[in-house]
């Protein structure tokens, strides 16, 4: 059996070179936005019965989802919600082997975020 001297060495060398990239950083963010969703989904579903329990109730789960907390997880939740659709269109494009060079996989993602932020912004807007 061979000598293995486990001590001497790093655990994770390639985090100590390791730059992140636009590619790897919008697969993270993408897997985030998708579990995030949850809590936004969570907390209209939450007054949605809250509706159907009674007044009472009713009017406390109206006064948390309509505080500034509230309102920031849901306006949170939009821009999830845009950014996780833009990405998932992205991976149907790459799904077709097209736009997997570097410089358009960074474009797209580039597209993926700015997208979402001004879907986000006309979603405000209009409702």
């Amino acid at each position: 059996m061979a000598d293995v001297n486990r001590g001497d060495r790093p655990l994770s060398p390639h985090l100590q070179v390791y730059r992140p990239q636009l590619t790897s950083m919008s697969s993270i963010l993408t897997r985030i936005t998708g579990n995030a969703l949850l809590v936004g989904t969570l907390l209209i579903v939450w007054w949605l019965l809250a509706a159907a329990s009674g007044e009472a109730y009713f009017n406390f789960v109206d006064a948390i989802v309509t505080s500034w907390f509230g309102k920031m997880v849901l306006l949170g939740s939009i821009w999830a919600l845009w950014y996780h659709s833009l990405a998932g269109l992205r991976h149907l494009y790459w799904d077709t082997g097209r736009g997997l060079d570097i410089p358009t996989a960074e474009k797209l993602g580039w597209a993926c975020i700015i997208g979402s932020v001004v879907l986000t912004a006309l979603t405000v807007i209009v409702l």
